[in-house]
């Protein structure tokens, strides 16, 4: 889903009033409205594909997932974000704010990557997110072709890098009990011939 920057500063607590009574969702980072536009198709199948696969291997654990309606917030850096999909592990946390509740402790948070916002997910939001104590993994799912990336935090609070390629490769979360098949995360897309995004991807519109 495309973010679409709004001019001039707001708090916090004008944000959340504007998000209880708004028709469409907008992020907030550090007194900017960003306004979250509509997500494609292909973005979409994919983001579904991994609830699916995710939601189906949390059942009997302690952990439950969430999609891109949750507001997630970010205190350390004053934002607030609405990922993809959350998984929490334990019980979830909250900060109570004017009748609207954000998300504080995920275990795991996933992104689909577009053109549009794939420089920030890989940036801002990664640098964002990792300040989140209660964080384990974080996931970067490609559209153009099958790849997940996967940020994991370490005992001794290193991030270890992986990248997972090709359909028959599959990702293991071992903090939230589950094993990503990419042939489940990618099924009934269709990729762009040699690994180039098509016009029509999501160029403007995914999240």
């Amino acid at each position: 889903m495309a973010a679409l920057p709004k001019s001039s500063y707001v708090s916090p607590q004008e944000y959340l009033e504007c998000e209880r009574e708004a028709d469409t969702k907008s992020e907030y980072e550090a007194g900017c409205l960003v306004a979250m536009a509509g997500a494609s198709p292909l973005h979409n199948t994919i983001t579904f594909n991994l609830a699916v696969e995710i939601g189906a291997q949390l059942k009997g654990t302690p952990c439950r997932g969430f999609v891109s309606d949750l507001r997630l917030r970010v205190p350390a850096y004053d934002r607030y974000y609405y990922p993809d999909l959350i998984v929490v592990c334990g019980e979830p946390q909250y900060e109570d704010a004017i009748g609207l509740r954000s998300q504080l402790n995920p275990a795991l948070i996933i992104e689909t990557l577009s053109d549009s916002t794939e420089a920030k997910d890989r940036g801002e939001k990664l640098a964002c997110y990792q300040t989140l104590d209660s964080l384990s993994a974080y996931v970067l799912a490609a559209q153009d072709r099958p790849r997940i990336e996967v940020f994991t935090r370490q005992a001794n609070g290193v991030w270890l890098y992986e990248a997972i390629t090709g359909l028959d490769g599959a990702l293991t979360l071992e903090a939230v009990h589950c094993t990503l098949r990419l042939a489940d995360v990618y099924a009934l897309v269709e990729f762009p011939p040699d690994g180039q995004r098509s016009a029509n991807a999501d160029a403007d519109l995914d999240e």
